[in-house]
Parts: C-alpha cells; sequence; structure tokens
C-alpha cells in the first residue's frame, strides 16, 4: 500500500504513479484542490493502472474530479472522507477570480448520477463550499474495508 497526500506533491505523485505497481492502493489523504489541468492528467493514470482509490480526508475542489474520471466500482472511502465542491473558476491577469459558468456544467454532468444529485438538492454548484462526508457519502460510495 502507498500513501500519497496531495497537497503541494501533485507532481511527485503523478510520477510515482507512472512507476506504480498494478492493483496498488492510492490514498488521498488531504487535497485543497488546485488547477484542474494536473488533476486530469493524475487521475487518468490512475484509471489506467487499475488501482484502487481511498479517500481518507478531505478531497476538495478539482481533487473531487477523481469521481469522474476513476470508475466508481474502484473508489471507496473512510470515516474522515470530505468532498468539497464548487463552481469553476478562472483567475484573470490582475489575481481576480471569475465564474465560468460553462465549465461548471460541464463538470457536474461528469460526475456520477448519484453525486449529482446530492449537488443539486444543496441548490448546485456556486461559489459556496459544499461538503459531502458522513452519512451522505456512504450512501453513495463504499466503507474500505
Amino acid at each position: 500500500m502507498r500513501r500519497i497526500t496531495y497537497v503541494t506533491a501533485l507532481m511527485l505523485a503523478s510520477a510515482l504513479l507512472a512507476t506504480a505497481p498494478v492493483r496498488a492502493e492510492i490514498r488521498i489523504i488531504q487535497s485543497p484542490g488546485g488547477e484542474v489541468g494536473p488533476f486530469l492528467d493524475l487521475f487518468e493514470k490512475v484509471r489506467e493502472s487499475g488501482e484502487r482509490v481511498v479517500i481518507d480526508g478531505p478531497c476538495l475542489s478539482a481533487c473531487t474530479l477523481v469521481l469522474s474520471i476513476v470508475p466508481g466500482e474502484r473508489i471507496c472511502v473512510t470515516k474522515r472522507a470530505v468532498f468539497g465542491f464548487h463552481a469553476a473558476r478562472s483567475v484573470d491577469r490582475r489575481g481576480r477570480f471569475y465564474a465560468e459558468p460553462e465549465a461548471s456544467e460541464a463538470v457536474l454532468q461528469a460526475y456520477p448520477g448519484p453525486v449529482r444529485d446530492w449537488i443539486s438538492r444543496r441548490g448546485g454548484l456556486s461559489s459556496r463550499l459544499l461538503l459531502l462526508k458522513g452519512r451522505d457519502l456512504a450512501a453513495i460510495y463504499p466503507r474500505c474495508r
């Protein structure tokens, strides 16, 4: 079993995944998110590797893309798992955030149905962070064994 923290070591993790043995386990302990591109690349490699993904802490923002890319049957959650969702946004040259409604809709549609439904029941993706955890999360993804 490998333990990887996705805080500032995203690129290191990507390199490690390239040499990972098949059927190893990826454990997300803490990820505040970040730019979408590196997460898409990383989770594509995880999907191709056949590895199981254990969510064992906060998986926020771009980290939640794991739900869209890795097959659901290869994802499990612990009691510490938390997914944090918000609308897509970009930063302009002056460092100001602005909404990306089309990207938000594309991301929402890429999530599995039960996750989309949970987000929709809470008003949809917005600048507010929606936290999926506890019983709500356990109703969608199995607990890790």
